[in-house]
């Protein structure tokens, strides 16, 4: 896949684009991907994508945006897998904020050489998101190319929506975020050096790095790991602020591996949450949260051996 910065395209082939923020991917954004690709492959075009970054909303008011389902990498790795010939990052800036409607079209057209566009049904662009559907559409006959909407993709009568997913994940209902995403919710991060508190406790973890400070899930979870040229790991992982260690604390992702002691500091794991055991506590000292920790491990493996 190639990636692009902004509204630039290196050569005038054109493509068949779909645009939007992408945020976690799921079956809604997938349907798009692949309608994009088909079109392409039956228009003769090459496939391509248009993101914002960051995401509107935390170029506008950050202190109130959602928490990030996926991280720019994580896009990618998804992206990827689609099948997507182009990927163009647009960083969102004051700038940007400022195009108007018009004025993005018609860049669509001279700037990124579109002959199709695919937006949602929902989808809203140009300064004060002015533009929606009909007025693309009337634009997009000027310039000469095709523009056309793809309806809202359902599940049991829930429109599926990133709000929808992080809803899900804040309740702890894995199973719904999952038959919303089409796959188990996951982080990926490289393996940092953390304080060394789980070692000290008998469970020494593996310390993810977190992109973004407002995780959009907490607790306690049972989870499998996968990491390249080691296969797929079982785990209990914690994410949180740890009140029993920490006041006041940024989030932090740690996950304990059952029976594996190999060094991977520096590798980049992707951690797929498979279910909530419980919320974070704290407690009075540390002997009562190795405690705790014991049981976190013991109802995890339990879980395993039910779900073979």
């Amino acid at each position: 896949m190639q990636i692009l910065r902004g509204l630039y395209s290196p050569d005038q082939q054109p493509v068949a684009l779909t645009i939007g923020n992408f945020d976690g991917v799921h079956l809604g954004h997938q349907a798009l991907l692949s309608e994009v690709g088909a079109q392409a492959k039956q228009r003769g075009l090459h496939s391509a994508v248009m993101i914002f970054e960051p995401h509107p909303r935390e170029f506008f008011s950050p202190q109130q945006a959602p928490p990030r389902l996926t991280s720019l990498r994580e896009k990618l790795e998804l992206f990827i897998e689609a099948g997507v010939d182009r990927l163009h990052v647009c960083r969102f800036d004051s700038h940007f904020a400022q195009i108007g409607a018009e004025e993005f079209v018609k860049a669509l057209h001279e700037k990124l050489y579109a002959g199709y566009v695919l937006i949602g049904d929902d989808f809203r662009f140009g300064s004060g998101r002015s533009g929606d559907f009909a007025l693309m559409e009337k634009l997009a006959s000027r310039h000469g190319f095709v523009v056309q909407s793809l309806a809202t993709v359902s599940s049991d009568g829930v429109r599926i929506s990133s709000t929808a997913v992080r809803s899900a994940l804040l309740a702890g209902q894995l199973g719904e975020a999952k038959s919303y995403l089409g796959r188990h919710y996951s982080i990926s991060g490289r393996v940092v050096h953390g304080d060394g508190m789980g070692k000290k406790l008998g469970f020494p973890t593996a310390n993810i790095q977190l992109k973004h400070n407002r995780p959009p899930l907490s607790g306690i979870f049972v989870v499998q790991v996968h990491a390249e040229g080691l296969g797929i790991l079982q785990g209990v992982a914690s994410l949180g602020v740890r009140p029993t260690l920490k006041h006041d604390a940024k989030p932090v992702l740690e996950v304990h591996l059952f029976e594996f002691a190999q060094q991977i500091y520096g590798r980049h794991l992707r951690v797929e949450f498979l279910q909530k055991l419980r919320d974070e506590e704290k407690y009075p000292d540390l002997e009562t949260l190795t405690r705790q920790i014991a049981l976190d491990v013991e109802h995890a493996k339990q879980w395993f051996e039910q779900h073979d």
